[in-house]
């Protein structure tokens, strides 16, 4: 299968980007790995008449790293953030929730922002971004703004990015606490017919002082839900699940398909609601 014809544009800065992104306007699209824009267009499902480049944008590839966080650059592949220990230290969830990301060969080129920006709701990052409270940071001709996760993801394959706009880089937030993120797939690497990331926060004598789950699959953009109250504040080994689990369940909106139904789905999600929280509470 052959990609429907188009103009290519190559540009070696971000304003020089943004200016054809505005000249261009609702046809273009943006090409960085291309892990999920080239089937896209290959089965010509996409059609834009301009393909922007931005692979040869300087200052797009770097990952910084402090006590607040990650931030990542449009350029930055999967890969190269699994494999980054200081990325890693600063925010083990990333690494937890790259693993579960497709496959190698898929990671060696897929970039992250990307990922976050094509907001599959069943895609572990923007999962991961939303949890966290994280924000992408866009930029254009007139300037550059952040936009938090929470407004970030409008819908499925939806998120705030305007015509004109490009993604330049991602932040993942510093958390103080343990994490972790589960999912259950047909196949290592398919997407997932359910997954949670979980942030769990507990003081010194172990009790829950603060609890989040954010749920793939399950909903057209990821459903972060705070379960801090549910918890009790007691400790993890003796937490009530009933009432956890039936707080995740009530914000959930699955959809059946040919690999799973929405009952499963619901079920499977309480399920790993438990298992991560525990996981990450003992981390």
């Amino acid at each position: 299968m052959k990609p429907p014809p188009f103009d290519y544009h190559a540009p070696t800065s971000v304003r020089e980007a943004v200016e054809v992104l505005a000249e261009v306007g609702a046809h273009g699209k943006v090409l960085a790995g291309g892990q999920s824009l080239i089937p896209l267009l290959n089965m010509r499902i996409a059609a834009p008449a301009h393909l922007v480049d931005i692979n040869r944008v300087a200052g797009l590839g770097e990952i910084r790293t402090d006590a607040t966080g990650v931030r990542v650059g449009a350029l930055v592949r999967h890969a190269e953030v699994e494999r980054s220990a200081a990325a890693c230290l600063a925010q083990p969830l990333l690494r937890q929730a790259l693993k579960l990301v497709a496959h190698p060969v898929i990671r060696n080129r897929g970039t992250v922002v990307g990922s976050l920006v094509h907001a599959d709701p069943a895609a572990e990052l923007p999962a991961v971004l939303a949890l966290l409270g994280g924000s992408v940071r866009l930029a254009s001709t007139t300037g550059e703004r952040e936009v938090a996760a929470a407004d970030f993801f409008t819908g499925p394959m939806e998120s705030a990015t305007r015509t004109g706009e490009l993604a330049v880089s991602a932040f993942f937030p510093a958390w103080d606490g343990g994490t972790k993120f589960l999912e259950v797939a047909r196949r290592h690497g398919d997407y997932a017919m359910a997954g949670v990331a979980a942030a769990v926060r507990l003081d010194e004598d172990l009790r829950v002082t603060a609890a989040k789950v954010a749920c793939v699959s399950v909903g057209p953009a990821p459903v972060v839900v705070d379960v801090t109250a549910a918890c009790g504040g007691r400790p993890v080994a003796s937490v009530e699940w009933g009432p956890v689990v039936a707080a995740v369940q009530d914000r959930i909106e699955p959809e059946a398909d040919i690999h799973a139904t929405a009952d499963y789905r619901r079920h499977l999600t309480g399920v790993l609601v438990e298992r991560a929280i525990k996981a990450a509470a003992d981390v």
